[in-house]
C-alpha cells in the first residue's frame, strides 16, 4: 500500500521541514535532542559522514533487489521502527498509528514500552511484524508478565533496553522545562540500575520469545550477551540521549560484529537517516537498522502516510545505491565497498543529512 504522497513530498529533508513546522517547540526538541552536549548524537552523524564508498562498475545492476528477512520473516527493506518514547506526542495515534505504517510499508516495528495505547491496542491495530521492547521497571514477576503479554498478542521477539541505568540530562528538554508524562509518573528504576546479567540468564532460561538486548556499545558486552544465548545484540547509545561523550555507533559496530562471529543477529541505530546510511550499515555487517526519528518525522509531518512515504522515499535512495555500487542484492555487499573519508557533508548534527534545510528557497 502506497502512501499517495509521491506529489507532495519528493524528498525527505521536505517532510522534515514539514514536520517541524507542525510540532510546537518541546516536542520537535524531545525528538531532536540529545544529552547534555550532544557530543553523542553529533558523533553518530560523524561516522556515518566518515565512510566513503568504494563502487564497482560493469555490473549487471538491471534488477535490485532491496528487499531482506529477519528472525525468518521478510522485511521489505532491512530497517525497523526503532522503539521511541511518547510517539504519541507527533501523531495522536501514537504506536498505533505507527503499526499502520509498519504494516502498510512492510518493516518491522519495534514498540517502546512507554508508548501509548499501549501493549494490547497497537498489535490490534494491524498486522504487522511487530517486536516488543521494555524498561525494566519492577521485579521478575514484572519483566515476566509482559513477556506473557508480548506472547499473547504476536509480538515476535522481545527487547530489554540496557543503557539507562541513569537518567540522562537531556538539556533541550530541561531548558524548555518541558518533561513527558511517563517520566513525571516513572517510578521503579532501581529496578533498571540493578538489572544485571544474572537477570538476563534468568531470562534465556524461562522464556521462550526470542531476546533482544538495546544499547550494546562494546565488544566486550557483545560477547557477554552471546555466551547468554542472547538473540539479537542491538547496537545503540540511544541516539545520543543517555551517556555523553560515547562513541558514534558505526564507529561501535565493526567491533561488535566481529565480537559476535555469527552467533546472533545485529540491529543498529543511531543517526542513520538516508538510503547510503542503510547501505553502510550493511555493508559494516548488521542485519536491521534501526531508525527513530525519522518515522517519528514522517508521523509528524502527514501521520501513516507520512511515515510510509519517509519509508518509500529510503527504499528509493537504498536502491540506487545499490546499483551504483554495483551490487544487485545484499548477500553481494561486504565492507570492501566502504573507505575512511573526510566528512566533507556538513557539521554534524542531528538534521545534517538534509543540507537543503539550511539554504533558501528550498
Amino acid at each position: 500500500m502506497g502512501s499517495g504522497l509521491e506529489d507532495r513530498f519528493q524528498t525527505l529533508h521536505e517532510i522534515v521541514r514539514a514536520a517541524k513546522n507542525r510540532l510546537p517547540a518541546g516536542e520537535w526538541d524531545y525528538l531532536m535532542g540529545a544529552t547534555e552536549t550532544e557530543t553523542t548524537l553529533r558523533r553518530n552523524r560523524l561516522a556515518l559522514d566518515s565512510i566513503a564508498f568504494r563502487p564497482r562498475v560493469l555490473r549487471d545492476v538491471s534488477k535490485v533487489d532491496a528487499t531482506s528477512t529477519f528472525l525468518g520473516r521478510p522485511v521489505r527493506i532491512p530497517v525497523i521502527f526503532a522503539p521511541i518514547g511518547s510517539v504519541e506526542s507527533f501523531t495522536p495515534g501514537g504506536g498505533a498509528t505507527a503499526a499502520q505504517a509498519s504494516a502498510d510499508f512492510g518493516v518491522p516495528q519495534m514498540l517502546s514500552s512507554v508508548c501509548n495505547p499501549g501493549l494490547e491496542a497497537v498489535a490490534k491495530a494491524a498486522d504487522n511484524f511487530r517486536i516488543f521492547q521494555l524498561y525494566v521497571r519492577g521485579d521478575d514477576a514484572f519483566v515476566d508478565d509482559w513477556v506473557r503479554r508480548a506472547v499473547d498478542n504476536g509480538y515476535a521477539a522481545f527487547a530489554i533496553t540496557v543503557d539507562t541505568a541513569a537518567y540522562s540530562r537531556r538539556e533541550r528538554d530541561l531548558a524548555r522545562r518541558f518533561v513527558k508524562p511517563w517520566r513525571q509518573r516513572a517510578t521503579g528504576h532501581d529496578f533498571q540500575s540493578a538489572f544485571s546479567w544474572d537477570h538476563i540468564k534468568r531470562f534465556k532460561d524461562t522464556h521462550r520469545i526470542p531476546l533482544i538486548l538495546k544499547g550494546i556499545a562494546t565488544a566486550e558486552d557483545a560477547v557477554l550477551a552471546c555466551e547468554h544465548g542472547v538473540d539479537v545484540v542491538y547496537v545503540s547509545n540511544h541516539g545520543g540521549r543517555q551517556l555523553d561523550h560515547g562513541r558514534g555507533s558505526a564507529d561501535v559496530l565493526p567491533e561488535v560484529v566481529r565480537a559476535v562471529a555469527g552467533r546472533a543477529r545485529i540491529i543498529v541505530d543511531g543517526a542513520f537517516q538516508r538510503g547510503t546510511d542503510v547501505v553502510k550499515a550493511i555493508a559494516l555487517g548488521a542485519d536491521l537498522v534501526g531508525l527513530g526519528r525519522m518515522p517519528c518525522i514522517g508521523l509528524a509531518a502527514a501521520a501513516a502516510p507520512g511515515c510510509v512515504r519517509v519509508m518509500e522515499l529510503l527504499e528509493d535512495e537504498i536502491r540506487i545505491a545499490l546499483g551504483l555500487l554495483g551490487v544487485a542484492r545484499w548477500k553481494e555487499l561486504d565492507a570492501s565497498y566502504l573507505h575512511h573519508g573526510a566528512p566533507v557533508v556538513a557539521v554534524p548534527r542531528v538534521t545534517s543529512a538534509f543540507p537543503l534545510l539550511d539554504e533558501p528557497g528550498y
